[in-house]
């Protein structure tokens, strides 16, 4: 949030409605809050472990609230996030991410993804499967959508495109979201698509791979673009080919895809210490013109929401160790982790080092702490 922010900490859940009956309440909802999002920053992944960071550091926290019962034990934590209601918490964060976030330049790429936290859930039971849209270069998500099983993702990402500001965007998607009317809700948002073609569109993975066919026997012959990078990094190469098509009437059925402009192939080829290991073809639909070096950045600014988001999310907020198993529990301390992620990353505070060492960081220095939180 950071001195620059116009919200205080204890504004962002403003409008999240307390979920417990009035005569039972003996901690306040916006306190606990705080104190939770203040303990994940220090490196708190449960609600043991926020209990415990929030008591030894009782003398900090009450500079800044009042907790006039001390801090509630690790069971009323989960009670109370288990009972949040889930859209009206992602809802405050979308707020606060409106309000902290600069407007997304022209162009920028904004990859909806899903991502299961496999131990959330009661056994027998569907973990949770949230999909976030993440802000590629930002670094930040702008918000997120829970769904049962990976299956509704196709529900879930028009109802988590209505709430973003994605005007001028480009929005990038996997295979699950290339559906036609996922494709109008990024232009009613008055954003471009970039959706992957598989299996999922048989008919139209089949056009797209018949065309290219004939065009690697006569390249000559059909207009297209063309933008080729190649990375080098520790005896890796890696040779990324984009071709861009407008030959719309050689696909099948393309008038379903609402302000269709382009198709793209993207050939990859890995080579390691010499020794070719792995050639890879991906084909995408797009309302973009055809610009081979703007799709071939965009195709691959969509895969930084893997690393940047999904391995945070396992391996420095342990994601998939979670065991909230009650309701919204898991749900809503998901949210507070990536809360958490974007603070640090948009904080003019941040010391050297990622986000582990940030949280460290964060843990030692009261100081350091209170700057990331906006406390300052």
């Amino acid at each position: 949030m950071g001195a620059e922010s116009k919200f205080r900490l204890v504004d962002v859940w403003v409008g999240v409605r307390d979920p417990r009956q009035t005569t039972k309440v003996e901690h306040d909802l916006i306190e606990l809050l705080v104190v939770s999002v203040s303990a994940v920053l220090s490196g708190a992944d449960t609600f043991v472990e926020i209990e415990a960071w929030a008591k030894e550091k009782l003398g900090w926290l009450r500079q800044y609230l009042k907790l006039e019962q001390g801090i509630p034990s690790h069971d009323t934590f989960g009670r109370v996030f288990a009972a949040i209601d889930p859209d009206e918490f992602g809802a405050a964060f979308v707020r606060w991410v409106g309000e902290v976030l600069p407007v997304l330049a022209n162009g920028d790429v904004v990859a909806i993804d899903g991502k299961t936290s496999r131990r959330s859930g009661k056994v027998g039971a569907t973990p949770l499967h949230l999909v976030s849209a993440f802000a590629a270069q930002a670094g930040v998500v702008l918000g997120q959508r829970a769904t049962a099983e990976k299956s509704n993702e196709k529900t879930a990402i028009p109802e988590l495109l209505a709430t973003l500001a994605l005007e001028g965007s480009i929005v990038t998607i996997d295979a699950m979201g290339t559906q036609p009317n996922i494709a109008q809700a990024i232009r009613d948002r008055g954003a471009d698509y970039l959706l992957a073609v598989k299996d999922n569109q048989p008919k139209l993975a089949e056009s797209i791979d018949d065309f290219f066919i004939a065009f690697e026997a006569a390249p000559a012959k059909t207009p297209h673009q063309f933008h080729e990078v190649i990375e080098k990094d520790h005896g890796r190469i890696e040779v990324r080919r984009c071709y861009v098509f407008n030959q719309l009437d050689c696909l099948h059925a393309p008038e379903r895809w609402p302000d269709l402009t382009s198709f793209v192939v993207i050939t990859t080829e890995r080579t390691i210490r010499g020794k070719a290991t792995s050639t890879e073809r991906r084909v995408y639909l797009s309302s973009l013109p055809p610009d081979a070096q703007r799709l071939n950045q965009s195709v691959r600014l969509h895969w930084r929401v893997e690393n940047s988001l999904h391995w945070c999310m396992d391996v420095v907020f342990g994601d998939d160790q979670m065991r909230a198993r009650t309701d919204h529990a898991a749900h809503n301390l998901a949210v507070v982790r990536q809360f958490v992620l974007n603070l640090i990353r948009l904080s003019p505070t941040k010391r050297k080092g990622g986000l582990k060492v940030q949280r460290l960081i964060a843990a030692t220095s009261d100081t350091f702490r209170a700057e990331l939180l906006g406390l300052v």
